[in-house]
């Protein structure tokens, strides 16, 4: 049986320490699950700034700083790295040449994809353990956890 469950007597202690859990074995589930064969070089955070830039084409790099909710000065040196692994492509506009555009390589789709998986089967894992029900009432209890986390 999972932690937490044989004992709700105290559901504040324990909702804490489920989170604070989650929180952590996700990142560190997630880190795992994308440093396999050809990834092995790309951090979660690198993952992050993959899945910000997308795989619609070209972005500029102030609308994906601000997707990310960091300076663009941060996700510079980011895309650096990015860039000298293989899996981003820096340009500059031609119509206005101080703004600098970024897209997947071909790699980095790839990496993309593979990121996406792994959130595909989490959410699968997750749901197959639950009834209709649980689903919602587990989607809302998240969505409130979110807004919560989005307005403090």
């Amino acid at each position: 049986m999972c932690f937490g469950m044989e004992n709700t007597m105290d559901i504040n202690h324990t909702l804490n320490e489920v989170l604070v859990r989650l929180f952590r074995d996700i990142n560190m589930i997630e880190e795992r699950a994308l440093r396999t064969g050809e990834y092995k070089d790309v951090t979660t955070n690198d993952m992050h700034v993959i899945e910000a830039i997308g795989m619609e084409g070209t972005k500029n790099m102030t609308k994906v700083a601000r997707l990310m909710e960091v300076t663009t000065g941060t996700l510079t040196i980011a895309v650096n790295s990015l860039v000298r692994k293989g899996y981003v492509y820096r340009t500059r506009s031609e119509e206005d040449r101080r703004v600098v555009l970024v897209s997947l390589s071909e790699k980095g789709k790839r990496a993309y994809l593979h990121h996406s998986k792994f959130h595909e089967h989490m959410i699968d894992s997750v749901l197959e353990e639950l009834t209709e029900e649980e689903q919602v009432v587990l989607e809302k209890a998240l969505t409130k956890l979110l807004c919560f986390f989005q307005t403090n």
